[in-house]
């Protein structure tokens, strides 16, 4: 009972950090009992500390068993099955033979008489093939007038040329209107031979 009783005593002295150094006459037996309580409490806090490290070490396993297990964001786009998945239909815009392009007078947006023709027969076109599921047209303009001014044409001359599509029987949910401005041109040049070919409205599909 007395040495646990000193034992005691120890080890609040070595845990209060001011007792020991003011109790003369058994510093000894304190230091003997504080070494032997200290070695204890080392011992703890190591088997402590493993058992800690092994449950971290279970608990990262288990959540890497998980996600290779469970396959999610990496399957439904590796085996082509995904929304995003090359061959499901959304593909980047392409041109087609069966969709001609019109062309416009200087600074007008106005569908000239010779484009009627070709966007009766791309309307034709549009109604006979149902895998085309967006026809994107794209206005241009040529080079002259500032760059916003000729975002601004290029948009009305797309508009207008789906409004036609629309009168001829096409949906405008099929239909989407993107302007390029001066930025693409068909043709360079600085005269009237290349701005001719540059003042258009091209049709691109996306299946």
């Amino acid at each position: 009972m007395n040495a646990i009783g000193n034992q005691a005593i120890g080890s609040e002295a070595i845990g209060s950090g001011a007792v020991g150094d003011g109790a003369p006459g058994r510093g000894g037996s304190q230091r003997r009992a504080g070494r032997g309580v200290a070695i204890g409490v080392g011992t703890l806090a190591l088997a402590l500390a493993l058992a800690a490290a092994g449950c971290s070490k279970k608990g990262t396993s288990a959540a890497d068993e998980a996600g290779y297990g469970s396959g999610i964001g990496s399957s439904e786009f590796d085996t082509g099955s995904g929304v995003g998945a090359a061959g499901d239909g959304y593909g980047e815009p392409q041109k087609v033979s069966e969709l001609a392009s019109i062309y416009f007078d200087y600074d007008s947006y106005d569908i000239r008489s010779d484009a009627r023709a070709t966007l009766k027969a791309n309307a034709g076109a549009i109604q006979n093939r149902s895998e085309w599921r967006t026809v994107i047209v794209e206005g241009h303009t040529d080079e002259r007038g500032s760059e916003e001014y000729n975002l601004a044409l290029g948009e009305r001359r797309a508009n207008a040329t789906r409004q036609y599509l629309e009168d001829l029987g096409i949906p405008g949910s099929r239909l989407q209107v993107v302007s390029f401005g001066e930025s693409a041109p068909a043709v360079q040049g600085a005269d009237e031979s290349a701005w001719r070919w540059n003042r258009r409205v091209e049709f691109r599909v996306t299946r």
